[in-house]
């Protein structure tokens, strides 16, 4: 795994305050904050919350719609990982979206958590945005 691939969030006793993401992701700052944004200003009901996990040795971000989750995300050196998981019924969904080749093709292949397929978007740029927001989108209107 590449080393910017590794979660950087792994002491328990540090709290991921904005100021310690800010500085962990650089420039992707404006992204976050955009994608937050974007969130409470179009869906009521948002609740987000950073905890940490100890399976995985890290602080994981969530942000849900009411109860149901939306997406996952965790610090990396540099950037940030947004993870979505979908259920069977999602699938045709995202077939038959407009969301990029690439990311179809590679849900249509990934391994299944139970019932349950990721789609995991690392943030590089804000043609990101696009994307995430349809994922939400997607997420959201899922019953």
């Amino acid at each position: 795994m590449d080393e910017r691939e590794l979660p950087v969030l792994g002491d328990k006793n540090i709290f991921p305050s904005d100021d310690i993401i800010f500085s962990l992701i650089g420039d992707k700052k404006i992204i976050w904050q955009t994608i937050l944004e974007h969130a409470n200003n179009n869906y009521k009901d948002i609740i987000s919350e950073w905890r940490y996990y100890n399976d995985g040795k890290q602080w994981l971000f969530k942000l849900q719609h009411k109860k149901k989750t939306v997406f996952w995300a965790g610090v990396l050196k540099d950037t940030m990982r947004i993870t979505f998981y979908f259920g069977n019924k999602a699938e045709p969904l995202i077939r038959n979206s407009s969301l990029p080749d690439t990311i179809k093709d590679n849900f249509a292949s990934v391994k299944r958590f139970g019932t349950l397929k990721p789609i995991t978007i690392p943030l590089h740029g804000l043609e990101d945005l696009e994307i995430i927001y349809k994922l939400i989108r997607l997420k959201t209107s899922l019953k």
